[in-house]
């Protein structure tokens, strides 16, 4: 696949980013927490689709190493990192207003997701990134299972809930941070309020009322959902991601969507999957 970076500002700018990498400290650390991997979920009177089962949390680095050790599995940013490119973007903190705060990392895959050669080791439970569409469905389909469709996901991430917030309304809950977003001045201040950088493992924030960790903030995930844009081959992506701020994307509501090209990956889209009743 062969893009400009052009596209990175009308594209994945639209999405958010990836990280601050100026700041200091070390991330918070996270609480066990004890949770199926899968939650039932019944589908609603009316819609559009059946009960399902979903993921509890993201599908983390540990859980895609093991689709690779059993398959031998190559992602597309590995299999482009040749002399045809490959690789994926990544998020820079610019160092001036005219300088792009997205940038083409010819070595970042889901095995180093920021393109700065330090494997996930240690990071195991993060959840894994530099993963395209192609790729979510093959460890789906290994997995025994398949992508939630945006009303899936949709419904799944809201719990039933009304409010602007997928836990109230509003951002914070007695001045805590309910999801891994950016606090302060995007693109250029993380003040990390929330106690994480990039990434977080997942579970580290309260989870929704269906028991979902991370359906919002953290990372952006993958749908079914095709976008039926002028752009060929993109889907719909759901959630927001780490890099969301008050003064730009504010993507960390349950209807918020964007879309992205189906084989290209960043170091701030991930996913979770569904399974049927059937299996």
């Amino acid at each position: 696949m062969k893009l400009q970076l052009t596209f990175f500002s009308a594209v994945l700018l639209s999405g958010c980013g990836g990280s601050h990498e100026s700041a200091e400290g070390q991330d918070l650390a996270c609480e066990a927490f004890d949770s199926p991997p899968f939650t039932h979920i019944d589908a609603p009177a009316n819609s559009d689709f059946q009960t399902f089962s979903i993921s509890t949390t993201e599908v983390t680095n540990a859980q895609f190493a093991e689709f690779v050790g059993a398959t031998d599995y190559v992602t597309d940013a590995e299999k482009t990192q040749s002399e045809q490119g490959g690789g994926g973007a990544i998020f820079v903190v610019p160092r001036s207003p005219v300088d792009p705060w997205w940038v083409y990392a010819k070595n970042a895959n889901w095995r180093a997701p920021d393109g700065d050669g330090k494997s996930i080791e240690g990071r195991e439970n993060e959840p894994v990134v530099q993963i395209s569409y192609n790729d979510a469905i093959a460890y789906a389909r290994w997995a025994g299972g398949r992508l939630p469709t945006e009303a899936e996901w949709e419904y799944a991430a809201g719990a039933g809930a009304k409010t602007e917030y997928a836990w109230g309304t509003t951002k914070t809950i007695d001045g805590k941070e309910q999801a891994n977003t950016w606090q302060g001045f995007f693109p250029v201040e993380n003040t990390k309020n929330d106690g994480f950088l990039r990434r977080a493992p997942v579970g580290c924030f309260p989870p929704n009322a269906f028991g979902l960790f991370d359906m919002i903030g953290n990372v952006w995930e993958w749908t079914a959902s095709p976008a039926h844009s002028a752009r060929q081959h993109e889907n719909i992506i759901k959630g927001g991601s780490f890099l969301c701020a008050e003064n730009f994307c504010r993507n960390y509501t349950v209807p918020a969507r964007e879309k992205h090209e189906t084989d290209f990956s960043t170091n701030h889209i991930g996913f979770r999957i569904v399974k049927s009743p059937q299996g």
